[in-house]
């Protein structure tokens, strides 16, 4: 089974839930797909981490072949390639690595070569795999490390997606079983909570929601909650004592009984639903 854990908006406790989660469960695979932020790993601390470049393809033209045709040029629908001063050009930001390019040049002038754009590390804590996706700098879009990190999913994985409904967010739950949905009871987060609610449900995942940073209800979210039969699976209470553990970098679950308890009974229900 896999479960994405998702957020409209950063420091809702995305990553609190997916890492707790995955703690209560004590085995299979925990992903972070958070790849230009990726922060899992400070809480899971794994050991015996291996690191893999994530490359993706990039045109290459071969002067002496190119006639300047430019029939690339029209082929590429994501405006990557430009024909400039009798010389074509890539733009490797917009650049989606499909290949069209080299398969419709009359001249074969074309090839395609690796580019480096993140990598994955990998480890274990415990019964517990430990996938992070990291994003270079500077690079345009995640989504082949995320592509990359998704692959090392095995038995019950637990995908720590993105912020937001991006396209990265897309990728991390495409195959995911269940969408669990971790909102803030805020004005704020109660507004990008419905965007990436109307994510999931144009996708047709399964939901639920995660209250987090609770003292009391809020009205607007609750009357959501109830209009579109989302369930609340479990409230997570404003306490310092969380979030003190949390700044320390420890699991919550893993020391504290009622964490623990909360997480393995969210679980169980997770399990019902699917």
């Amino acid at each position: 089974m896999k479960i994405a854990c998702l957020s409209g908006k950063g420091g809702a406790g995305k990553t609190l839930v997916a890492v707790n989660l995955i703690a209560a469960a004590a085995e299979g695979t925990y992903i972070d797909c958070d790849v230009e932020e990726p922060n899992g790993r400070l809480f899971l601390k794994p050991e015996k981490t291996q690191t893999e470049i994530v490359s993706t393809l990039l045109p290459e033209f071969d002067a002496e072949k190119c006639t300047g045709c430019k029939q690339c040029v029209e082929f590429c629908r994501f405006h990557a390639l430009m024909y400039i001063k009798e010389k074509p050009m890539v733009f490797s930001e917009v650049c989606h690595s499909c290949g069209g390019c080299m398969l419709v040049c009359p001249e074969r002038a074309i090839t395609e070569q690796p580019k480096a754009i993140g990598a994955l590390e990998v480890g274990k804590r415990g019964n517990i795999k430990v996938v992070t996706g990291i994003l270079n700098p500077g690079e345009a879009t995640g989504v082949p490390v995320i592509r990359e990190a998704l692959r090392q999913a095995d038995g019950l994985a637990v995908i720590d997606c993105p912020p937001g409904s991006s396209c990265s967010v897309m990728e991390s739950v495409t195959d995911a079983d269940y969408c669990l949905l971790v909102a803030e009871p805020t004005a704020f987060g109660f507004h990008n909570f419905q965007m990436v609610h109307e994510l999931v449900t144009l996708l047709g995942k399964k939901c639920g929601v995660v209250i987090n940073k609770q003292d009391t209800p809020y009205e607007p979210l609750e009357q959501f909650c109830k209009e579109k039969d989302l369930p609340v699976l479990a409230r997570i209470p404003y306490d310092l004592r969380i979030a003190a553990l949390s700044a320390d970098g420890q699991i919550a679950a893993a020391t504290d009984e009622k964490m623990r308890c909360l997480f393995e009974e969210l679980l169980c229900k997770i399990g019902g639903a699917v």
